[in-house]
């Protein structure tokens, strides 16, 4: 059986302000940069990615491997590789992709510990090279009109568990329209049990994170107040700015466990299904493209 060929969607850029925009030929937003702050996170749900900090040993994070599956912006790739100096891996099918991210979002050339490679996310996810190796695995993989995820099986996020160490995380990003939310989440559960899993509420843009633990972690974790940043009275997300330093890993966590609250603002396993309403899209001023 020859398999059909994959066209993949052309890339370009919007800027509003300080931000510019990553866009896959379509007015969705694929990510983001703040011009003046390229090696911070802009989004809110990719700050939400983050999440597996919680459980990390602070003092070993420069020791880990995260990686990636989608570069989008390379928020995340940047953030891990330069704020946290972690092993950092990305994987990206399209190749103009990675080459705006060189070009328009400072993304480091590869290093010794950054590499990012031209691939399909399914196979690497199946493939013994990396398998028990990745401490943090962050998965966001959308088609170019942010409908819903391209990898979204019980089979691929088997493979995603497989690539976990013993105690690593792995983070996903649920967004669609026709919010498949629920059918994600239980492919998960799946794959990963449903006591290993935990979700976000959803962002104002509808985004919806969840965090799934290779071992399951026992109820003694006091995340109740620890996985979704509040937002203060201006609309930043207050616990935020300690991701964005320079410092260590202890001071980032630290500050953000007490940040962020005790509004119960996870809910545990299989919350109830919210439908979306349209997504991160870029103003309308935004809509220069280059």
């Amino acid at each position: 059986m020859v398999r059909k060929k994959t066209t993949l969607p052309d890339v370009n850029f919007s800027e509003y302000g300080p931000v510019r925009y990553l866009h896959l030929g379509t007015p969705w937003v694929q990510g983001s940069m703040n011009i003046e702050k390229p090696f911070d996170i802009d989004l809110e749900y990719v700050q939400r990615m983050m999440a597996w900090l919680l459980f990390a040993d602070i003092d070993k994070v420069g020791k880990l491997h995260a990686m990636q599956l989608g570069l989008g912006a390379a928020a995340l790739t940047k953030f891990c590789f330069k704020h946290l100096r972690m092993k950092t891996t990305a994987i990206e099918l399209n190749p103009q992709v990675v080459a705006a991210c060189r070009l328009w979002f400072k993304l480091p050339a590869d290093s010794a510990k950054l590499q990012v490679v031209l691939g399909d996310a399914a196979e690497v996810a199946k493939h013994d090279h990396w398998r028990g190796q990745i401490d943090a695995l962050q998965v966001d993989l959308y088609d170019h009109e942010a409908a819903c995820p391209v990898l979204d099986s019980a089979e691929f996020y088997g493979h995603c568990r497989q690539l976990l160490t013993d105690e690593g995380c792995m983070t996903v990003n649920l967004f669609g329209r026709s919010s498949s939310y629920e059918q994600s989440l239980q492919k998960m559960a799946e794959a990963f049990g449903e006591e290993a899993l935990w979700a976000f509420k959803p962002t104002r843009e509808g985004n919806t994170v969840v965090l799934a633990l290779r071992s399951p972690a026992g109820e003694d974790r006091e995340l109740s107040a620890q996985l979704v940043p509040r937002r203060d009275e201006t609309g930043a997300v207050s616990g935020y700015d300690a991701l964005c330093t320079d410092g260590t890993a202890r001071k980032q966590v630290e500050r953000m466990k007490s940040e962020c609250g005790s509004t119960g603002s996870h809910e545990r396993r299989r919350p109830s299904i919210r439908r979306m309403r349209g997504g991160p899209v870029a103003p309308a001023a935004a809509n220069r493209t280059r």
